[in-house]
């Protein structure tokens, strides 16, 4: 039996950033009714996939439970929530497992979570974030559609999933070696960790990597692509060392948060292969990955290095063309309801 994990974080979207930035709030009804469109997608194929989706306490799991087409198998995974990150990822090395595919509600933190515990299981990442450069602006139901093509193998897995690069991070400093992992981005900021965790002042940015950049993408990638854009597929990644936009030889208008857009100015801009590593010397401040900050460093050598080993990712269209090619969409003659 074929089975899709589905993963919706109820923190995601939520954040500072988009209150401050005047971007919409995904709340939790709204992925509750994406959720529903998951499930509604997965039915499309003569015989859907089993179905577990990751318990919250927001009421998310239990709608989709509740409101599940009749022909379709679901339940809750069985763990212990505690309301972090530590949630997602814990699901997502079961769904390695037990899954043959993996829907994800969140942003590019959500992803990236998956992305570390999840293997090769195919990823549909949807956007329901703050920060959604990986996650794709799917309706829900072409998301669930697309993930039971692929678990039924209606659709081949190789064909249809891009592999997309992370970064990965060692920082030495005062109190020894620290690591992290981004998945678009990792940014250093020069300020200490205080308040909200997100990365919401452009002028704190120094610099750091991303794994693919394009002028319509949120933050550092945007940065990044309004030099020039580079494919999610491409290898390797672009390392960027940012300063005062009147002190540098050019500068960018960029996307730098939801609804907040600021001038940055760029010192140097360096293309990476994949497994070369860009080096940054920080006195005091902050590693953050995909907007988030995450490492507080004093007097280190922060080393961030592009890698091949982020997730497989789902292309919805892709899966679904190949859905009509091997007819998993056709019923042949007429169809009677039972009564």
């Amino acid at each position: 039996m074929t089975r899709v994990g589905l993963i919706a974080n109820p923190a995601a979207g939520r954040d500072i950033r988009r209150l401050t930035g005047g971007a919409s709030v995904v709340d939790n009804y709204a992925k509750r009714r994406v959720a529903e469109c998951v499930l509604e997608g997965l039915a499309v194929v003569a015989e859907p996939p089993d179905v577990a989706v990751m318990p919250d306490r927001s009421g998310i799991a239990d709608h989709a439970v509740s409101e599940a087409p009749d022909d379709l198998a679901v339940e809750r995974v069985e763990m212990t929530i505690e309301e972090s990150a530590a949630d997602t990822r814990r699901v997502a090395a079961r769904f390695r497992e037990s899954a043959d595919a993996v829907v994800v509600l969140g942003g590019d933190g959500t992803t990236r979570d998956v992305a570390l515990e999840v293997g090769d299981v195919p990823v549909v990442s949807v956007s329901t974030g703050t920060n959604n450069v990986v996650p794709t602006p799917v309706d829900g139901t072409v998301a669930g559609a697309a993930a039971a093509a692929v678990a039924t193998g209606a659709a081949d897995a190789d064909t249809v999933t891009d592999r997309h690069g992370r970064i990965d991070v060692r920082a030495d400093d005062v109190n020894g070696e620290k690591r992290l992992t981004g998945l678009a981005a990792v940014e250093i900021t020069d300020r200490s960790f205080v308040g909200t965790r997100a990365v919401i002042d452009p002028s704190e940015l120094v610099g750091g990597v991303v794994s693919r950049a394009h002028p319509s993408d949120i933050g550092l990638g945007s940065v990044a692509g309004c030099l020039e854009p580079l494919a999610p597929d491409a290898p390797g990644g672009v390392a960027l060392r940012l300063d005062d936009p009147e002190a540098t030889p050019r500068s960018v208008s960029a996307i730098v948060a939801p609804g907040m857009t600021a001038t940055i100015g760029i010192e140097e801009r360096e293309r990476l292969d994949w497994n070369e590593p860009a080096t940054f010397d920080v006195s005091d401040g902050v590693v953050g990955a995909d907007g988030e900050r995450e490492l507080e460093v004093v007097d280190a050598t922060v080393e961030m290095t592009p890698t091949t080993d982020g997730p497989r990712l789902v292309d919805a269209d892709a899966a679904l063309g190949a859905a009509v090619e091997a007819g998993a969409l056709v019923r042949e003659g007429p169809l009677l309801e039972e009564r």
